[in-house]
């Protein structure tokens, strides 16, 4: 007889029961299709019945009531019974825990009179299942104290907490209780175990702990691929996906979303596209949200736009992963209209969304349109994350722009950042704000947000040094390097980077050359390209150009253009024009059509006096098809930026700058001024008197400066 004609003829009255069975099976298909009309229909004529006092037919209307989510049906059957037993109490306990009723549940736990292990066992998967992890631990610890047997759900609720905690000393304590009951062998709670210690970043333990197990499934495997695609290598995780297909287990959408998402952080295309050829021969892998979601990812990390969105286009459900997934993939393939495009057009966004693009336009310059979406998700009442203040303070530093900065600086600040390590780490946000800071000139800035750090890191300790050697403070970048070492600090290649610099700005060629030095006797680096090129730039300034070109000559590397151009600026401040000319030569093979040796080398002959030279120079410049491009400055007066090129001429107030130009040069002459003939280069052939009196509508972009500064009366 079909459930519902039974249910029909419990209504009419004409059916009983001898027993309270039937109206068990009944209440359990209830559960099954979850009607709660049919259970109340049941329940109505339970208590019209002679089994409307029985123990277990109330058991079971309490536990299908909480299945079916009316707790108030549940409580008030609960509260009218005449007699509990433990069955009772577990059942509301479960129902209340089910629909996260945690307050109630604890106060029911504790009125209980004599609580078992599932009693137990409920509290704690309830408070982790609901993300209170420490509450779950704290009723794991009393049920072991309390003398219960502890059994797997126990053990797997209390792993999952601390997993969720990133608690790797109590979840060391619990596989000590594992290794010691009769669960040491089982493969569910060797999968917990491996999770637990892949959740807490301990791969070696993970590993260590799937290596002894007699036996594994999926789910053990799947823990292992995940633990090394989340806490690297990342190739590892390839390796342990082979092992698994050897082992002939079958891989499930987990495994491939896992396997996918290693392939993306290794830039693996060709390993990424093998697992999409198995994902598209499968049906039922097709239409995955999370895989069809880590291949867009992968794609777009790839920088194959064009099949990241032939991937997205082809998913039947997409969600606001996959299509931050794609603002991500076209920001850094540098198609930031098409991001914003695709941003414009999402139905949800979240965090992660605008963090993407603000980045893609960071990352491609678009510094100003960065700076507009931080104002944009402002409005939205978006609450910014880390990550976003990261790419927001980059954007400032990037631009220049110290006032903007510091309103940045503003925003870090009520956000309660604090710069130090943990879960969500925010150092790197005051390391952000110390390389923003020395970029926009202010060091002491820098320095005091350095000093007011709760932890610093080794980029923060580069940060300071490389921006005190960059502007110019040599002496306080290497005092910071010897307080990093007394830190117990590792200095790695960038920061020798900025000791090397600050020893080039100071003029301390013996110090420069023991720092490099140190390099491989102390500090265990080898000199990288850039190193070669600071000492190169230290020997040439100090004069010692002989020696610069014999350190260019055992470079262990091919030699670049900017080291080969460092070499010729110091030819050119020290005059040296036989030298100059060959280093000239050196970087014309290297990049024939870059202007720059030209120029170099054309202003040596001119502050030689050699302008025959100097228009040979020129006129090969011609023949070779080499431009230089133009001198650009700009200035910022009161929020209006003023830009100007070499011979501008669209300056509204061009005339009124040129008026004072002129008045400024007749008074430099009169005080005995004599122009710098090898200073300005303006790129036409000019003989000796035209590059020193140069046509009022013609003046350099830096004189131009002059002008609109704002002058005293």
């Amino acid at each position: 007889m079909a459930r519902h004609d039974l249910v029909q003829k419990l209504v009419v009255g004409d059916f009983s029961f001898h027993n309270s069975s039937p109206f068990a099976k009944l209440l359990d298909s209830c559960v099954k299709s979850r009607s709660v009309r049919d259970t109340r229909l049941i329940h109505a004529r339970i208590v019209k019945s002679q089994f409307s006092s029985e123990v277990f037919i109330q058991n079971r209307l309490i536990d299908v009531y909480g299945k079916c989510g009316c707790l108030d049906d549940a409580r008030r059957v609960f509260d009218r019974m005449l007699q509990r037993n433990t069955f009772t109490w577990n059942s509301i306990i479960s129902a209340l825990i089910r629909w996260g009723f945690l307050h109630e549940a604890v106060q029911v736990f504790g009125s209980m009179p004599e609580p078992d292990q599932c009693s137990w066992n409920s509290m704690v998967s309830g408070f982790a299942q609901h993300d209170r992890f420490d509450e779950a631990l704290q009723y794991f610890s009393k049920m072991h104290r309390e003398n219960f047997v502890l059994n797997e759900y126990s053990f797997g609720s209390a792993l999952s907490a601390c997993s969720g905690l990133i608690d790797l000393k109590m979840g060391i304590q619990i596989h000590a209780l594992v290794s010691k009951s009769c669960y040491s062998s089982d493969v569910y709670m060797g999968s917990a175990l491996v999770d637990m210690y892949s959740k807490c970043g301990s791969v070696a333990c993970a590993q260590r702990v799937f290596d002894r197990m007699s036996e594994r499934n999926r789910v053990s495997w799947n823990s292992m691929i995940t633990c090394y695609e989340q806490n690297g290598p990342a190739n590892e995780a390839l390796e342990v996906f082979v092992k698994m297909m050897d082992c002939g287990i079958e891989p499930d959408e987990v495994t491939l979303a896992s396997v996918v998402s290693a392939c993306a952080s290794l830039l693996a295309i060709r390993e990424g596209l093998q697992i999409h050829a198995h994902v598209v021969k499968r049906d039922k892998f097709r239409d995955d949200l999370v895989l069809g979601n880590a291949l867009v990812d992968m794609y777009a990390k790839c920088c194959k736009i064009k099949e990241a969105r032939l991937v997205f286009d082809r998913m039947p459900i997409r969600n606001v992963v996959s299509e931050t997934s794609l603002v991500s993939g076209y920001a850094k393939a540098g198609s930031v209209k098409d991001a914003r495009l695709m941003f414009t057009n999402m139905m949800e966004r979240n965090v992660v969304s605008w963090n993407s693009l603000i980045a893609g336009y960071t990352q491609n310059g678009e510094n100003e349109e960065a700076l507009g979406l931080f104002l944009l998700l402002k409005r939205e009442s978006i609450w910014p994350t880390h990550y976003t203040f990261g790419n927001l303070l980059n954007a400032c530093a990037n631009l220049s722009e110290l006032q903007l900065g510091r309103q940045a600086h503003g925003h870090v600040l009520k956000h309660g950042f604090r710069f130090q390590s943990g879960e969500e780490s925010d150092i790197f946000v005051g390391n952000s704000l110390i390389d923003m800071y020395v970029k926009c000139g202010s060091v002491e800035d820098g320095s005091r947000v350095f000093v007011n750090m709760v932890e610093r890191d080794c980029v923060s300790w580069n940060a300071m040094i490389v921006g005190y050697a960059q502007n110019g403070y040599g002496t306080e970048a290497l005092q910071i390097f010897q307080k990093m070492l007394l830190c117990g600090e590792k200095p790695d290649h960038i920061t020798m980077i900025g000791v090397l610099c600050a020893c080039s700005h100071g003029g301390l060629v013996e110090e420069g050359r023991n720092y490099f030095h140190s390099m491989r006797t102390e500090h265990g680096l080898t000199p990288l390209k850039d190193h070669y090129t600071c000492m190169v730039d230290i020997l040439g300034r100090a004069g010692c150009l002989d020696e610069a070109k014999s350190l260019i000559d055992t470079m262990p590397m091919q030699p670049d253009a900017v080291v080969w151009g460092s070499l010729l600026a110091a030819c050119k401040v020290h005059k040296n024009i036989i030298l100059g000319k060959y280093v000239a030569e050196k970087l014309l093979e290297i990049d024939p059509w870059n202007s720059g040796p030209y120029v170099l080398l054309s202003n040596i002959y001119a502050e030689l006096g050699k302008w025959r030279d100097v228009m040979k120079v020129r006129k090969q410049m011609r023949q070779q098809g080499v431009i230089k491009q133009p001198g650009c400055s700009w200035i910022k007066i009161q929020s209006d930026l003023h830009v100007f090129m070499v011979k501008d001429k669209r300056h509204p107030q061009r005339k009124e700058m040129y008026s004072l130009l002129k008045m400024l040069t007749e008074q430099m002459k009169r005080a005995g001024y004599v122009p710098d003939a090898g200073v300005h280069d303006t790129g036409d052939e000019q003989s000796e008197s035209e590059f020193i009196s140069c046509d009022k509508e013609e003046m350099p972009a830096d004189l131009l400066l002059v002008s609109i500064l704002p002058t005293s009366d």
